[in-house]
């Protein structure tokens, strides 16, 4: 721990990967309590592995992997939104199809582009010790747009989120808010990429958010502790992946999912 105190204060990229720690834990602490009360992780997933396709196409033309991977998080979000709305029946076949073909183009896409760089790789398992500093501008600037989203739109969002029968009563576009929601978790899985990688986006996305869903009543904390166990896991991930060189996306998820392990122990023991 020493040493990545240490190498931290000198190191540029250490720096980089703490900040984008920061910013991930604010998207995912915000964003993955929605996730978790609808329950619509299977959805998220969908979008994160159809996140794939653009960025092969991004990286074919010669444009950036991010811009590629933001097209395709949102365009995946709308489109399975919709079904979700409309064909309940083809929700699953639906998902699972974007899934499949949005890993598949990717691939394709990767195999024909001319002087292949294996740094694509990276987006699948996360390499959080890459990021650059102007990655980091773009991840404050999806963070800000999420933040102000949520805080302009909290009270609708809570009642799609919890009772859309009521929503509608209420004269709430359920249809609008529903799209809109996923659009943010497709913001969010475009900055989580960055950190723990399509394959393991979906842990970091939910696991702060079921934790803190054990120790808190109301959406308002189960964000803010979301956010601050999102920044324990992150940070302490990357600390421990450090010195024996571990893969730090990987280290990050398995410290999330111990920490989720441990809390629904704790839970159960404390039932009478």
């Amino acid at each position: 721990m020493n040493g990545f105190i240490d190498a931290l204060t000198s190191q540029t990229f250490l720096q980089n990967a703490l900040w984008g720690s920061v910013l991930a834990s604010i998207a995912c602490g915000i964003i993955g309590p929605y996730v978790v009360v609808r329950k619509i992780g299977y959805l998220a997933g969908g979008i994160a592995h159809a996140v794939l396709g653009g960025m092969g196409a991004a990286y074919f033309l010669g444009k950036s992997p991010l811009g590629g991977a933001l097209i395709a998080a949102i365009g995946a979000a709308l489109l399975i939104g919709w079904v979700s709305l409309h064909e309940h029946r083809q929700e699953d076949i639906m998902i699972s199809a974007l899934w499949a073909v949005g890993m598949a183009a990717g691939i394709l896409f990767i195999s024909r582009t001319p002087g292949y760089n294996v740094d694509l790789m990276s987006y699948l398992f996360g390499n959080i010790l890459m990021i650059p500093r102007r990655d980091l501008y773009l991840i404050a600037f999806l963070d800000l747009g999420i933040a102000v989203t949520v805080l302009l739109f909290f009270k609708q969002f809570l009642a799609v989120s919890f009772d859309p029968e009521f929503a509608r009563l209420r004269g709430i576009s359920v249809e609008f808010f529903s799209l809109l929601l996923l659009t943010l978790v497709a913001l969010t899985v475009v900055i989580l990429i960055q950190v723990v990688g399509l394959v393991l986006v979906i842990a970091l996305l939910t696991l702060p958010a079921a934790i803190a869903g054990n120790y808190t009543r109301t959406l308002g904390r189960m964000m803010v502790l979301s956010i601050l166990l999102g920044f324990l896991f992150t940070s302490g991930g990357l600390a421990l992946s450090y010195q024996p060189d571990l893969p730090a996306g990987a280290t990050i998820v398995m410290l999330a999912g111990g920490g989720y392990l441990l809390s629904t122990l704790g839970r159960r023991f404390r039932r009478p």
